[in-house]
């Protein structure tokens, strides 16, 4: 088949993002209520909707070609497959909680102890690492009630904001994974699948590239430019137009959205005037 073959979450905290990013590729994908399978018209791809524990199986078998899941599941999963992106959305972390009165002083803790998990692969891996003994309860679904009811001493689940712990009595402690969505593909790609899988990943980086900087617009009297010229690298180096005003003139840049808030209060500092913030759509270098 002349397409590549992508499986996404049917639904869950990565079905809408994953849906974002392949429009925001310029990947038209019509899916109707609850079909599991959407063509695309202007790109050679098909998509599966799965759940996103199947992901790597999926993707292991060749079944789909490349997938988007978060890390944690690719790595309790440990398919053969392999990560070609971090795709920057998504993000969490699994993390170890106990109850808020516990008296936590560092992972010795968790000895003898009974944690509650989905996670049992990097549960065991991150207790091997720090030679800890405890015995791992495996469940599916609402982890965090399991020491409330005497079912563990401790939990290991996904955390984003933590209110659904501190509504539960517990409190986090250790961190066992960061974890973000990612596109893996299958090990033995095909040639065309591989050339197909390249220019995916250009539209993928141009897109995240975008979401990262913005591009700024303003006024400076010609007398503050070197110094404000100096405070906006740019993608190569500022644009600088003469306004209609006399000993004025309009510079045009990018800026790092890490760098953003910083770099515009030293611009005002400097003299500029007339901010104008544009965020960007697409970004090729």
């Amino acid at each position: 088949m002349d397409k590549i073959k992508i499986a996404i979450q049917k639904s869950g905290r990565l079905y809408d993002d994953s849906v974002k990013l392949l429009k925001d590729c310029g990947i038209d994908l019509k899916n109707g209520v609850n079909k599991l399978k959407a063509e695309c018209d202007n790109f050679p791809m098909e998509i599966y909707f799965l759940r996103d524990d199947d992901i790597p199986q999926y993707v292991e078998d060749a079944v789909a070609d490349i997938g988007i899941v978060g890390e944690n599941v690719f790595y309790e999963k440990k398919k053969k497959a392999e990560i070609v992106e971090q795709l920057g959305f998504g993000k969490c972390r699994l993390s170890v909680a106990v109850g808020r009165s516990e008296q936590y002083d560092g992972v010795d803790f968790l000895h003898g102890k009974k944690i509650a998990t989905t996670y049992p692969v990097l549960v065991q891996q991150f207790l091997d690492k720090n030679s800890i003994k405890a015995e791992i309860h495996e469940i599916s679904g609402s982890v965090e009630i399991a020491p409330g009811i005497g079912l563990a001493d401790a939990i290991v689940d996904l955390v984003s904001s933590g209110s659904t712990l501190f509504m539960n009595g517990l409190k986090e402690v250790e961190t066992v994974l960061k974890s973000q969505a990612v596109l893996i593909r299958n090990e033995q790609l095909g040639a065309r699948q591989q050339q197909l899988l390249e220019k995916f990943l250009f539209r993928i980086r141009a897109v995240k590239k975008a979401r990262n900087n913005k591009y700024v617009l303003l006024n400076a009297p010609n007398d503050k430019l070197p110094e404000i010229i100096r405070l906006l690298p740019g993608m190569k180096s500022p644009t600088v137009l003469p306004l209609a005003e006399a000993g004025w003139s309009s510079v045009h840049s990018v800026l790092s959205e890490n760098d953003f808030w910083d770099i515009i209060e030293q611009l005002k500092d400097a003299g500029a005037q007339g901010i104008l913030v544009v965020p960007i759509e697409k970004m090729v270098i």
